[in-house]
């Protein structure tokens, strides 16, 4: 096969990459925010509570979670499909992550637009839908594009539960070859391919993030 050929074959898996990345944002994004707000406003037992929460899905291996959600739960009665766990399993540790980057946005901004707020009267919810999170996200979104980048190469690992998607397309093409040099020297370039328009991206938000936040402050 030649190396055109080769991208061709990789990138008939790009449906299922595209799929999971997608769903995972699904599951990431609505974590990452509720979670990393929980942290930020409780206290004692119920901050602990959503810390462990947290704490699970940051720092387990994603690669025995999708052992366990699509191998071991069957055992048990629960069947999920191979898509939905890649998602859950993936968005859930992007979020697990993302949440930090919430909790950190919002402990970062100013106490006093806290305390003017406050004083004027506004509601606690208010403060934090109208003031805070409003700037804590333009603080978070370099953050959650170098998230969204770590998701799109993470779904490497769902060929373990039988989706065929870029990887699992390299390993098909590289044992019926017998060029796993080639073939996965391709693979890599096919993610940098995927993955470096994202990169831009995040770049370019960063700046513009920065330039924000300079005109605020000269304000």
């Amino acid at each position: 096969m030649t190396i055109v050929e080769i991208f061709g074959g990789i990138f008939q898996g790009f449906r299922v990459t595209a799929t999971v990345t997608a769903l995972g944002l699904l599951y990431a994004v609505p974590f990452a925010l509720i979670f990393g707000v929980a942290q930020y406003l409780t206290k004692g037992v119920a901050r602990l509570a959503v810390t462990v929460i947290i704490e699970f899905w940051r720092s387990s291996s994603v690669i025995i979670l999708l052992f366990v959600f699509y191998y071991v739960l069957p055992v048990i009665g629960i069947q999920l499909p191979a898509i939905t766990v890649s998602a859950m399993v993936l968005g859930l540790n992007m979020g697990g992550y993302g949440s930090q980057a919430v909790r950190a946005g919002l402990q970062s901004l100013d106490r006093g637009q806290f305390d003017a707020a406050s004083a004027l009267g506004l509601p606690r919810r208010h403060i934090l839908c109208l003031i805070e999170l409003p700037q804590a996200l333009t603080r978070m979104a370099p953050t959650f594009i170098n998230q969204f980048i770590q998701l799109i190469k993470g779904t490497a690992l769902v060929s373990l539960v039988t989706l065929t998607d870029m990887t699992f397309r390299a390993k098909e093409i590289a044992e019926l070859e017998y060029n796993p040099v080639g073939v996965y020297t391709s693979l890599l370039l096919a993610y940098f391919v995927v993955c470096y328009p994202v990169t831009v991206l995040g770049r370019w938000v960063e700046q513009r993030a920065g330039a924000g936040r300079g005109l605020t402050s000269e304000f």
